[in-house]
């Protein structure tokens, strides 16, 4: 069917079924915000949480890795099930696990119900992550109307680590850790409610999942991460982490071969044919390594070197969510002007710029002189290259890959998080240990090598950060189409 008659057919169904779109909005772009944030919003309350449930310090992390995992490892297939079975249902059913996830995580009574509630979570946000971004295409007219809601779907995508922590030591200090998780269930039990009256419906199409791939990606990509997630507490030379990271990679070859011999792949790899796509799932790793980090090295800078309790270490970060969502907003408003390569080009070196400047920080730093500046750089930066990435990885797929290229653009985020996280915070620790041997450690001793091993470590991912620009000025060739010409793919 050609882009004409889908565009006719789409407006035709729109004026037929007026939607609150402002309503549709609120509840994507929530969606979105609660999956995202939830990556965080534990962390601040894992002192309270490690207390009550009696979890020691090697299970603990399970926490934070049981819900990543689960969100990394089944994107893929999360993403597929929108496009086969209608992504309207499945986001309804997504939202849904979420929620009685965070409901049993509340209720917990022993560490491991603690943490397979985490896995049940990020089962729920695998599926809500990609169905959502696609579920703009088929509930907003192309042009600026859906521009602009994929603006704001971008800024909730980039400011939601930064929301997690302010909330998270918000309850945790009024509340109690359990609400941290409570909070989720009656917000997904809204959006479950109103998805199917605000929310264009999308009829799946015939197919099967591709149940191989599906296996041999998910256990792939849940080893991959874990050995990753093991780098930052084990070394590189850890043999659990090499046995890991070598069966994520054997299992992920053997998903290429799989999707290369399939009839019905879950992940077409004409996917990455088109070099604009290709080129904006990297800048997402990118985006994603630089995200982790801040996050990372600045609470732990806030907390264990500046001496800010949770609650305040939450809201040193309120810059960051602000400039990440008015920047995207922005954008979105420009780009039908300027294209996207200008945008992510110049986010890039902010994203530098802020990094080398927080790399500069030392143990005696203040808030205002050291962190802000560089907090409002990086928003403005991560702004710049969320929007336009969003808007190059979906435009112009097929109406049946729509859903995986926002999974695969979700996964690269996942995916370059977890590694610039295992690789810069290797770097700060073997910086931080040689800085203190053979020393008598004093706690000024002790702060000035854990300040140096993040600061290195912020060193290095400007290099990252400026290995992106380089990235944006060779691959992202095509200017972007003007809003009245940007295509999501329609529903159907």
């Amino acid at each position: 069917m050609s882009q004409v008659s889908i565009s006719e057919k789409s407006a035709v169904r729109v004026a037929q079924e007026p939607r609150h779109l402002g309503v549709a909005l609120l509840v994507i772009a929530f969606a979105q915000l609660m999956v995202v944030l939830d990556t965080t919003i534990v962390n601040v309350a894992l002192p309270s949480i490690q207390h009550a449930l009696r979890f020691n310090s090697t299970d603990l992390e399970w926490v934070i890795n049981g819900y990543s995992l689960a969100f990394g490892g089944l994107l893929l297939l999360g993403g597929r099930a929108g496009d086969l079975f209608g992504r309207r249902r499945m986001f309804v059913a997504g939202v849904l696990l979420f929620a009685a996830g965070s409901l049993a995580g509340g209720l917990a009574t022993t560490s491991w119900w603690l943490i397979g509630s985490r896995v049940v979570q990020g089962a729920g946000g695998a599926i809500v992550a990609p169905t959502a971004l696609s579920l703009i295409a088929d509930t907003f007219k192309e042009g600026a109307a859906r521009t602009r809601a994929l603006g704001i779907y971008a800024g909730a995508a980039g400011g939601g680590g930064a929301v997690g922590l302010i909330l998270g030591g918000l309850i945790t200090n009024y509340f109690s850790w359990r609400w941290v998780l409570f909070v989720n269930v009656p917000i997904a039990l809204l959006l479950a409610v109103a998805a199917p009256r605000v929310l264009a419906a999308s009829e799946g199409r015939s197919g099967r999942l591709d149940l191989p791939g599906a296996i041999s990606v998910t256990a792939g990509m849940t080893l991959l991460v874990y050995g990753l997630s093991r780098v930052a507490t084990h070394a590189w030379t850890d043999a659990l982490t090499v046995q890991t990271l070598g069966a994520g990679a054997a299992l992920l070859v053997l998903f290429l071969i799989v999707e290369l011999r399939s009839k019905q792949p879950l992940m077409p790899l004409t996917l990455f044919a088109n070099r604009n796509r290709s080129g904006a799932f990297a800048l997402r790793m990118v985006a994603g390594s630089g995200t982790f980090a801040v996050l990372f090295f600045l609470t732990q800078i806030a907390q264990n070197v500046l001496g800010y309790s949770p609650l305040k270490a939450g809201f040193a970060f309120l810059p960051l969510g602000i400039g990440v969502v008015i920047t995207a907003q922005v954008t979105s408003r420009v780009i039908g002007r300027i294209g996207p390569r200008a945008p992510i080009m110049l986010g890039a070196l902010a994203i530098a710029g802020g990094l080398l400047w927080l790399s500069q920080i030392t143990d005696h730093a203040t808030y205002v002189s050291d962190m802000l500046g560089p907090l409002v750089i990086l928003s403005i930066g991560f702004g710049l290259v969320f929007f336009p990435t969003t808007l190059v990885a979906v435009s112009g797929a097929a109406r049946h890959e729509s859903g995986l290229a926002s999974a695969v653009l979700n996964v690269s985020q996942q995916l370059g998080g977890s590694i610039g996280l295992a690789v810069l915070g290797t770097v700060a620790a073997n910086v931080t240990k040689n800085q203190l041997l053979n020393i008598r450690p004093t706690h000024e001793l002790i702060s000035q090598a854990v300040t140096a091993g993040f600061t290195t470590a912020f060193g290095i991912g400007t290099i990252i950060a400026l290995a992106g620009f380089a990235l944006a000025a060779l691959v992202i060739r095509v200017p972007a189409p003007r809003p009245a010409e940007v295509a999501l793919p329609e529903a159907a």
